[in-house]
């Protein structure tokens, strides 16, 4: 019989808060640090920054309403605000009816359409309160950190993907984009978080001050506590395998958690949850009464797994976004080079040494005809090295050399793209 307790595979979805597990410590760290700081909480894609986030909602700090909203898909300061208003008014009405709008004559406004617009009818309503809601964006983000410091009461504001909504906004007008980080760091800083109920954190799956720095705005958020989302330790990969395989009552050796942390590289939550599934669907497979029927699960099975892993179409579009954001986020000349110093990585076994990449950096540049100073080129390529081993693509494995983070990533690399 299985274990009921063992959580279910998350291979789609965020962890439920009931099941996240081995973020104990770092959420009673964030939630210290929010105490008296606004956060940037940087991670990956696929690693476990949202199931954090839907934590810290789920299960809030004494003294915190939590309200949260996504900006991948924003593409100006005023629809941050409304989507901010329209969870906050999903998520806490009482509280948002009975303080946040009282003696605010533009939501309240907006709250006596509701019914006459129907579905989506808070957002509608709010525009429809004011038709030059895009132009009024700061007098309105104004209002609404001021009715909410009009109360005892804290508030978590918690932005996911934020680093998307700033691009966004950027390729539409850069100075909006300037004028927007700038008024948003005086509301940071006026007051000062020890003295303000309201707190900030930010997710961001890809290095937002690495993009800002490029735009030369990075020191419109140099004041936020930058922490990283720790990865998987290799003891915590075994123990999940433990927990996952021998919960469901799978039987496997010795060499199968070994394997799993080998093949994973720096682990993906995604990938080991998918990895581990598959193995527990190839046990569960086996025909009954074979010989092979009884053996345990090897790590064999494990490098089949992986291989198949990579193949498979449920991992396609996961892995193809590491592939797909450099073209997003990086700009040249630093983009051509990323992608050829990562086909050359994948080739290798155990990664090649800085001087290799600044080589491979150079005839990238010279086969694109750019001249450029020596003190420029060295600055590109340490600003490039930078970026991917901030955007997960690699680490330094040993001194002054690099491989893939991840070793699903790698062997998905050589496949489709050295």
């Amino acid at each position: 019989m299985n274990d009921k307790s063992v959580p279910e595979f998350y291979t789609g979805a965020p962890v439920d808060s009931d099941d996240l597990r081995f973020r104990e410590e770092f959420v009673g760290e964030l939630w210290e640090t929010l105490a008296t700081k606004h956060v940037l909480l940087t991670a990956p894609r696929r690693t476990g920054k949202t199931s954090v986030m839907d934590h810290l909602k789920h299960f809030p700090a004494d003294g915190f309403v939590v309200v949260s909203a996504n900006a991948q898909d924003l593409s100006h300061p005023a629809e941050l605000f409304h989507a901010i208003l329209d969870t906050f008014l999903d998520h806490h009405p009482k509280f948002f009816r009975d303080k946040l709008a009282s003696g605010w004559e533009f939501v309240k406004g907006a709250l006596d359409k509701i019914a006459e617009v129907g579905a989506g009818g808070f957002k509608i309503a709010l525009r429809e309160s004011d038709p030059n809601w895009r132009d009024n964006w700061r007098q309105h983000g104004t209002d609404f950190l001021q009715q909410i410091r009009g109360h005892e009461q804290s508030v978590l504001l918690m932005i996911d993907e934020f680093p998307d909504m700033l691009l966004n906004v950027q390729k539409e007008d850069e100075q909006l984009l300037r004028d927007f980080l700038a008024w948003w760091r005086g509301q940071r800083q006026e007051p000062h978080p020890r003295n303000d109920v309201v707190r900030w954190l930010i997710g961001g799956s890809v290095n937002l001050k690495g993009t800002l720095d490029s735009l030369g705005m990075v020191d419109l958020i140099n004041d936020l506590e930058d922490i990283a989302l720790p990865p998987l330790t290799e003891a915590q990969v075994i123990e999940f395998v433990r927990q996952m395989l021998g919960g469901r009552g799978v039987a496997f050796d010795d060499s199968l958690p070994a394997q799993m942390v080998v093949r994973l590289g720096r682990p993906i939550p995604l990938f080991m949850q998918m990895a581990t599934q598959e193995l527990y669907r190839r046990w569960k497979r086996r025909p009954g009464g074979d010989d092979m029927a009884n053996r345990p699960l090897t790590a064999e099975d494990v490098d089949q797994v992986f291989d198949d892993l990579v193949k498979s179409s449920a991992a396609q579009d996961k892995l193809q976004h590491y592939y797909s954001r450099i073209n997003r986020y990086y700009t040249e000349p630093r983009l051509s080079a990323a992608y050829e110093m990562l086909a050359k990585i994948s080739l290798t076994s155990d990664g090649l040494s800085r001087d290799a990449l600044s080589q491979e950096f150079d005839r990238v540049i010279q086969q694109e005809g750019l001249q450029l100073p020596t003190h420029q080129r060295k600055r590109h390529f340490n600003q490039m090295l930078h970026d991917l081993e901030n955007d997960f693509y690699v680490v330094e494995v040993g001194e002054n050399q690099y491989d893939f983070a991840s070793g699903v990533l790698k062997s998905w690399w050589k496949k489709y793209y050295a």
